[in-house]
Formats: C-alpha cells, sequence, structure tokens
C-alpha cells in the first residue's frame, strides 16, 4: 500500500484524495518526501510513524479511499467531570467504562490503528471497535489518564469521538431507579425479617436469656440495612455539609445514627434497662425509600414531556455515501451528508429536500394536522414524519441545533429554571433543617429528665416527621409540569421567572403586522395620476422592491407577477431603503421612492392632492397606501391589503374580560391603524407611525407608568421591544432575531395561545402557593405532635414522604388545565 501510494504522487499519502492545485504540505515520515492534501492529513501522518503504527498504511485495503481526518470536538474537557461522566460511563471505583461515536472509521485498518494507538496510552485497559456501529467501547483507569486526552490522542491519529449514550437521559433515569429499588428491596427484605425479632422480644423474650441473642440478630440485620440501603441519606447529608450547606437528608441521617447508635450501645453493654430499636431502624429506612421510589415515579411521570419529545428524535439516519446506504448514529450525521428518508419513516435530521416528492407531518412542530407537500428545496425537520414518497434530504444543520433540539433544550432549561419564589423557597430550607435540629434538641432535652428512651424516640420522630423536601419541591414540580405541558401545547417557556412575571401582565403590547393580521400583504389597489400609466409604474416599482424584505415589497412585486409584468429585466442602481420610511433607487434613467407621504415630502417631493385624498380613504378601510414617486413627481399610490388573523378578535375579547389594558403598535399610518383596532372590537389604545428604533421607547414609557408589559410580536424590528418588554412573546412563524429574543416562543402560530400562556402562568404561580402553603401546614401541625411524643418514629416515616407526593400531586394537577 505505501508503494502504491508513492507512486502516486498527485494523491495525498495519507487519504489518497488528489491534492488541490497550489497546496504545498509535505513530510518525510518515514525518511522519504510525501506530499498531502491538508494539514490534517499530514498532522496525523506523522503522528501514526511517531506512535510506531505505520503498519495500518499496509492494513489499508487497496482503492480505498479514506478522508482528511474530521474536526475534534470542541470543549472536550467537560468530559473529564464526573459529574458530566455519569450520563455515559459505567464507574467502578477508578475504572471507566464508555462507548465513543467514532467519526472518520472507515475499514478493518482503522480498527487496527484505532485499538492499537488507545491500548498504548497510560491508563487505558481495554479498546474495542465495533465497525458496523462505529464504536469504540472503551475501559481505563480515570487516575492514570483522563478522558479527554484519550479523545484527543484518538484526534491526533484522525479519528473524532463523542461520548455516545442511546438511551439518553431516560437510561440515567432508569439506572437510577434501578439502584434505588435494589436498595428498597434489601431494606425491605431486612425489615420483614426483623418484624419477627421484634415479635418475640416483644412478646417476652426481652426478659430471659434470649434477649442478648435476638439483639445480635437484630444488629445484624440492621448494620447492612443502615450502611447500604441507607447509603443515599448519609451521602446527601455529608455532600451538603461540604458544601456548607444544611441538605434535607441531614435530620434523616442524624435520626437514623442516633437510633441505630443507643441500639448498638444496649446491644454491646448488655444493658438490662434498655430497648433496642433495630427494628425503627430498618423500618424507617425501608419506608422513607418507599417514599422516594414513589417521589421518583411520580416525578418522572409530571415532567415526562421532554422524554416524549427526546422520542420524536430518531437515534439513526440512511446516509448515502460513495452510492451506497448505510445505518449511522444520528450524533454521527453531520451538515452536507444526504439522508434518504422512506415513506412511514420519522424525518431524522433538519434539511432540504434534494431528490422525491412527498408529504410530511409537521404538526409536532407547527400543529398544522394536514400534512404538507414536499418537493425539492424545500425544507424539513427532524421529528416530523414522512407519510408517502421517499426523500433525499441534505442535512443543513448538526443534531445539536436543529429545531427539535432546540425545542428539547428550551424545555430542559425551563425545567431546571428557577423562579423568584423559588429562589425564596429555596434560602428557606436550610434554615428549615437548622430549625429541625433544634426542634429535635429541644425535644430530646425536655423528655430527657421522665425516660431516656421516649426522649430519643420523640426527637428521632421530630427528626424524621418534619419535611423541608415538600417545601424545596413546591416550585420546581410546578415549573417542570408547567413548562412540559406548555411544550405539548405549542407554548415554549425558556424559564421559570417567565411564568411568575407573566402571571402580573397588567398591559400587553401587540405588533400588527404579521401578528394581529397575517403578514401577508396583497395589492389590492392601483391608482395613479391621470397621465401616468399604472400598470408601466407598477413594473417599475417591482424592479426596485424586489431587493427589499419587507412585506410591502413581496406584495408589490407578487402583483405585478400576477399582471404578467416583466420586471426582472429591468436594470436598478442605487438602491437604498430606509427603515419605517421607504426605499429609493434609480431605475429606467429615473429616480423612484417608494414609501409614505412623509417620505416623499422629506425628499423634496409634493405630495398630489387628489391621490392624497384617495389614500385617506383607503387608509379608513384599514388598507396601507404606498406613495410612488418618479423622476421627482407623485405619479400614483398601491393600496395594500391584510386580513386580520382569524384568532385575533377572540383573543382582544378575552383580554378585555380579564381586564387587561392593551395597546396596538403599528408603524402604519395612524388612520390604518384606528381601522384595525375598530376591526379587533375597539378599546385598545392605538400608537401609529412608529419608527423601529422607537418600539421600545413605547415599552420603557409604560412600565415607567407602573404597568407590567408584554409584548407579542413577529419580526426584526420587534426585537428591541420584545427584549425591553417584562415578557416578551413571539410568534413560531416570525424572525430567528425574535424568537431568539423573546421569553415566550408560540410554535403555532395561534394568537389563542397568548391567553393559554396568560392561564398556564396564573395556574402555575397559585400551585406553587398552594404547595409552600401545604407544606408549611403539615409541619405546623405534625411537628408539634412529634415533640409531644404523641407519633412514633414509623408514623413519622410514613407520613413524611405523603406531604411530598401530595406536593407532587398537586403539581401534576397542572396537566389538566387544557383539558375540556
Amino acid at each position: 500500500m505505501t508503494e502504491a501510494r508513492q507512486a502516486e504522487s498527485s494523491d495525498c499519502f495519507h487519504c489518497g484524495l488528489p491534492i488541490p492545485a497550489k497546496v504545498d504540505f509535505q513530510a518525510a515520515p518515514d525518511g522519504v518526501q510525501h506530499q498531502f492534501c491538508c494539514f490534517g492529513c499530514q498532522s496525523v501522518c506523522s503522528a501514526i510513524y511517531d506512535a510506531g503504527l505505520q503498519g495500518y498504511y499496509q492494513r489499508t485495503p487497496e482503492g480505498v479511499l479514506l478522508a482528511p481526518p474530521p474536526e475534534p470536538p470542541k470543549d472536550i474537557e467537560v468530559y473529564d467531570f464526573d459529574e458530566v461522566q455519569q450520563e455515559f460511563t459505567t464507574r467502578s471505583g477508578d475504572l471507566r467504562e464508555i462507548q465513543l461515536l467514532v467519526e472518520g472509521i472507515h475499514c478493518a485498518a482503522c480498527i487496527w490503528l484505532i485499538e492499537r494507538g488507545l491500548q498504548r496510552q497510560p491508563g487505558v485497559l481495554s479498546a474495542e471497535v465495533n465497525l458496523a456501529g462505529k464504536r469504540l467501547r472503551l475501559r481505563w483507569d480515570s487516575s492514570k489518564c483522563k478522558l479527554s486526552d484519550l479523545i484527543r490522542a484518538l484526534s491526533r491519529i484522525g479519528y473524532s469521538a463523542v461520548p455516545y449514550d442511546p438511551e439518553s437521559a431516560e437510561g440515567a433515569i432508569k439506572n437510577s431507579n434501578r439502584a434505588l429499588l435494589f436498595r428498597l428491596f434489601f431494606a425491605g427484605f431486612a425489615a420483614m425479617n426483623m418484624m419477627w425479632i421484634a415479635i418475640a422480644l416483644y412478646s417476652g423474650a426481652n426478659h430471659d436469656e434470649f434477649r442478648s441473642f435476638f439483639h445480635w440478630i437484630g444488629l445484624v440485620l440492621a448494620t447492612p440495612t443502615l450502611l447500604y440501603a441507607g447509603f443515599p441519606f448519609y451521602r446527601g447529608a455529608v455532600g451538603g455539609l461540604r458544601a456548607r450547606h444544611l441538605t434535607m437528608d441531614l435530620p434523616i441521617a442524624l435520626g437514623l445514627s442516633v437510633t441505630y447508635a443507643y441500639s448498638l450501645y444496649v446491644t454491646l453493654t448488655n444493658n438490662q434497662q434498655g430497648e433496642v430499636y433495630f427494628d425503627t431502624v430498618t423500618n424507617l429506612t425501608f419506608v422513607i425509600l418507599v417514599g422516594r421510589y414513589l417521589e421518583g415515579m411520580f416525578r418522572h411521570q409530571a415532567v415526562s414531556a421532554t422524554r416524549r419529545l427526546m422520542e420524536l428524535q430518531p437515534r439513526v439516519a440512511l446516509v448515502i455515501r460513495d452510492g451506497q446506504e448505510q445505518m449511522t448514529p444520528i450524533r454521527g450525521v453531520k451538515p452536507g451528508d444526504r439522508v434518504l428518508i422512506k415513506p412511514g419513516s420519522a424525518v431524522p435530521v433538519d434539511g432540504t429536500v434534494l431528490e422525491g416528492f412527498s408529504a410530511v407531518d409537521e404538526s409536532m412542530l407547527s400543529g398544522e394536522s394536514v400534512p404538507l407537500r414536499k418537493g425539492v428545496g424545500d425544507p424539513v425537520s427532524a421529528g416530523t414524519t414522512n407519510t408517502s414518497g421517499a426523500l433525499l434530504v441534505e442535512v443543513r444543520v448538526r443534531l445539536q441545533d436543529t429545531a427539535l433540539s432546540k425545542i428539547i433544550r428550551l424545555v430542559e432549561e425551563a425545567q431546571s429554571s428557577k423562579a423568584p419564589i423559588q429562589r425564596l423557597a429555596d434560602s428557606i430550607v436550610p434554615w428549615f433543617v437548622l430549625v429541625t435540629l433544634v426542634c429535635a434538641g429541644v425535644t430530646f432535652f425536655l423528655w430527657h429528665g421522665r425516660d431516656f428512651e421516649i426522649a430519643l424516640m420523640a426527637a428521632t420522630s421530630v427528626l424524621i416527621i418534619t419535611c423541608p423536601c415538600a417545601l424545596g419541591m413546591a416550585t420546581p414540580m410546578s415549573i417542570a409540569v408547567a413548562s412540559g405541558l406548555g411544550a405539548k401545547h405549542g407554548i415554549l417557556v425558556k424559564n421559570g421567572l417567565v411564568l411568575e412575571t407573566l402571571s402580573k401582565v397588567t398591559h400587553f403590547v401587540f405588533d400588527k403586522t404579521g401578528t394581529l393580521t397575517e403578514g401577508r400583504m396583497s395589492l389590492a389597489e392601483l391608482h395613479a395620476a391621470p397621465d401616468v400609466d399604472a400598470q408601466e409604474v407598477l413594473r417599475l416599482a417591482a424592479a426596485v422592491e424586489r431587493y427589499s424584505e419587507h412585506g410591502a415589497a413581496r406584495a408589490i412585486t407578487a402583483g405585478a407577477g400576477e399582471r404578467q409584468l416583466s420586471y426582472r429585466d429591468l436594470a436598478v442602481t442605487g438602491f437604498h431603503a430606509t427603515a419605517g420610511l421607504g426605499v429609493a433607487a434609480d431605475v429606467a434613467g429615473q429616480t423612484m421612492l417608494l414609501g409614505s407621504g412623509n417620505w416623499l415630502a422629506q425628499s423634496g417631493v409634493a405630495v398630489d392632492a387628489a391621490l392624497q385624498d384617495r389614500a385617506q380613504q383607503l387608509e379608513a378601510q384599514a388598507m396601507s397606501c404606498v406613495f410612488v414617486a418618479l423622476g421627482g413627481r407623485h405619479v400614483a399610490i398601491f393600496a395594500l391589503a391584510d386580513r386580520l388573523r382569524g384568532d385575533a378578535q377572540r383573543l382582544i375579547a378575552e383580554l378585555q374580560a380579564a381586564g387587561i389594558a392593551m395597546t396596538l403598535l403599528s408603524g402604519d399610518r395612524r388612520p390604518v391603524a384606528e381601522a384595525i383596532a375598530r376591526q379587533l372590537g375597539g378599546g385598545m389604545q392605538v400608537i401609529a407611525e412608529v419608527l423601529p428604533q422607537d418600539k421600545d421607547q413605547v415599552i420603557r414609557n409604560l412600565q415607567q407608568r407602573g404597568e407590567t408589559v408584554a409584548m407579542v410580536g413577529d419580526g426584526v424590528n420587534d426585537a428591541p421591544a420584545l427584549i425591553r418588554a417584562d415578557v416578551g412573546i413571539a410568534l413560531g412563524s416570525g424572525t430567528d432575531v425574535s424568537v431568539d429574543n423573546a421569553d415566550i416562543v408560540l410554535m403555532h402560530n395561534e394568537l389563542g395561545k397568548v391567553v393559554q400562556a396568560l392561564q398556564l402562568s396564573r395556574r402555575t404561580l397559585l400551585t406553587i402557593k398552594q404547595n409552600i402553603g401545604l407544606s408549611f401546614v403539615y409541619n405546623i401541625i405534625m411537628v408539634p405532635l412529634a415533640m409531644m411524643a404523641a407519633v412514633s418514629p414509623l408514623v413519622a416515616a410514613i407520613t413524611m414522604p405523603i406531604s411530598s407526593l401530595v406536593v407532587i400531586g398537586n403539581a401534576a394537577r397542572i396537566r389538566t388545565l387544557f383539558k375540556k
């Protein structure tokens, strides 16, 4: 193979691809000068020879063209953190095992190179490559080498690798629940056997020669139960103390430890007066674990929206490479790849159709139940469903940048974010734990003079029964459920703060074009001066407006196209657009101006009185008028019509019924904006002829009056106002700029979702307050009972998780909000 490569001097020595003209990358790793197509191939070849792995080139099959090495992954140091590795690795002390998805594998020689190259790295125990799946199973000692160093070692010899987790976050949840279930079963087994010992002791064995024997049997059962099944409580408590934070696990760990320590003392000293409470230790551990498991199960069900979204993303794609179909893990698909999507299959990527015709169900993204026809040049999105024909699609973006991935990321961020009321609750929890410890100490001190064992059990009950868990979960559970429900109904909430702020909004500001109206203006009427050819003016205007992205420009060019006017052959020079006013350009040897009447006046053009009067009549009918000047003379007006969205009137009526003030904000002339307001039912303040740069000042003025403002818009010119508003709401059909700067995105482009978002925010805040109230009521009632020794530790262990389950159940009720 090496000799063949040397003979073909015009091809790259490493990958075998032709070397582009004027490219000069040379190296002599084996003492002979070789040429390379890029610096990457040159570096990889040198690394292979430096590692003594040049046998790779003898093992590469003849005729196989490899490829220049892929770009190494970025920010790979993050994979060294234990918190990150928990998602991808299985661990036993310092020994780790991971599945890596490797890009750049072509043949058996690649397998040989990867395995030999990694096995020479210090700390690597084994490296096994699966050619079909392009995956590397790697075992290493993390005390001797870092995962990032191993990924870099792969990069040096020409391969890019990232962690691969086929079950995603769902697998981590299942593993966590499975581990908790094992501890639960162990504690349950110990508790059942301990029950027989307790029955024997309470039946009289506590006063005969078998007393000590049963105590020792109880010790044998309770010790591993506490160490294994109770380990999560100690881990949480110690972790919190290391971070100087009092966690919810601390009272539980103290209660179990004190009870066990006293029972151990009685057993070791054979104290005839004292009692052992090993049964209490095992029963407490078992019951609390049951509560934790139920909490985890119900919490997982309550926030299952993210899991359902993840399930929409296919795990593999059928990639066409070198004319062959290759089933490739979705993480291995990159922009520029061609993916075949067969009928009935889910679309795995965001891309553009290259070949084929089909209908694609996009209800997940757009809410449109009717499948949309797709042909060459049309975009498709990951997570949608191809219903009829086969499509060949070119991938446009990486997996993490698809529309579906962005939705998942927004939901996850919202579910993990903290509203101000939650930050207040979080600040209370450590003090709550401290008060619990003080109450337990006071309880023990008050009862100690009467009966030591009553004091011990009462203090333990106080430690167990107080439940900061419910207080801590009151807000995050509500926000998580609300975010998931919103995503299900096309309302993407970016953080928990938004839900709390939206519930307090007193004033809604609506952009007109594209928000309350459909934003698809059409040329309704054309009026020209008596001696002017209206069709010729339209032809010239279309030639100029084809360089503009404004909705009015699209309406004018579409109107010219409908009238079959040829305008694309006209030469246009000096095109200039002034935001909010109009455009100017030279066409057919004359200067043309298109825009508002003020734009013409500012440019020194006198407005024709007759055309001005006609424009006022049209504007009273909610039509927008574009004034046209040619050669310094006002020659025509174009009347553009835009229809209201079907649900706009209902939205305005519902907000008025809720007592919320509203403002219609528009760059159009005041008569047009007022006509739209009348069609919507009136009752709205109208602010018209506002330049884009002044929209955020309108929001600022409302805020200075004490209003909490929500802005609803869809265009680039709405972005500053969306940022300025207390809550920015963007339609999903809007520009990327407006969507990126909004706090809430309405994916289905339905204005009715504004009211649903408002209802969701108010219901969420109400639920949070209810949950916090339930938590305080529970503790106010149960803690005094425990201090009075009216509640046993076992009863405390049963009631404590019930309070948490009540909070979770109340939060889950949010999911019923939109059910009819």
